[in-house]
C-alpha cells in the first residue's frame, strides 16, 4: 500500500462514527425474529380460516411482500431499516424492498420510463442469475443422471 493510501485510510477510520455493534446485533436478531414471527401468525391465522397448506404457503410470502412494499412505499421500511440492519434484509421483505424502492423513487419520471425501468435494477439481475444457476444445475444433473445409470 502506498503511503498516501495508508494515511487517508488511517484519516477515514479517524473521522468514522464508531458502531455500536452489540446494539446493531441486538436489533438486526430481534427486528428480523419479529418479521419472521409475523410470518409465523400470518400461517396461524390462514390456517384458522379454513385455508389449505397449499394456499397458505402461497398468501404468506404475498402478504408480507405486499406489506414490505406498501411500507417501502410510505416510508416506514426505510426507518425500521436503518435501526434493524440485517434484520429487514434477509427475509423476504429486504428482497421486496429492494424491489420496489427504485421503482418508487423513479415514479415522477412516468410508469414506462420510472417505475417500469427501474423495478428490475436488483430483481433483474437476480431473476437472470437464478434462471443461469438452474439451467447449468439441471444440465449437470441431467449429464449425473445420464452416467449413473
Amino acid at each position: 500500500m502506498l503511503p498516501e493510501n495508508k494515511v487517508y485510510n488511517n484519516y477515514v477510520k479517524a473521522l468514522s462514527p464508531k458502531s455500536p455493534k452489540l446494539i446493531d446485533f441486538i436489533s438486526a436478531f430481534s427486528i428480523g425474529g419479529m418479521i419472521c414471527i409475523i410470518g409465523e401468525l400470518l400461517i396461524e391465522l390462514y390456517s384458522n380460516i379454513g385455508l389449505s397448506d397449499k394456499n397458505t404457503k402461497i398468501l404468506v410470502p404475498c402478504t408480507l411482500i405486499f406489506a414490505a412494499s406498501l411500507l417501502t412505499g410510505i416510508g416506514i421500511f426505510d426507518k425500521l431499516a436503518k435501526r434493524a440492519g440485517a434484520g429487514t434484509l434477509v427475509p423476504i421483505t429486504g428482497f421486496a424492498n429492494a424491489v420496489s424502492a427504485p421503482a418508487i423513487e423513479f415514479k415522477n419520471e412516468g410508469y414506462i420510463l420510472g417505475v417500469g425501468a427501474n423495478l428490475f435494477k436488483i430483481a433483474g439481475p437476480v431473476i437472470a442469475y437464478g434462471v443461469f444457476s438452474s439451467v447449468i444445475y439441471g444440465v449437470i444433473y441431467y449429464i449425473v443422471k445420464l452416467f449413473c445409470q
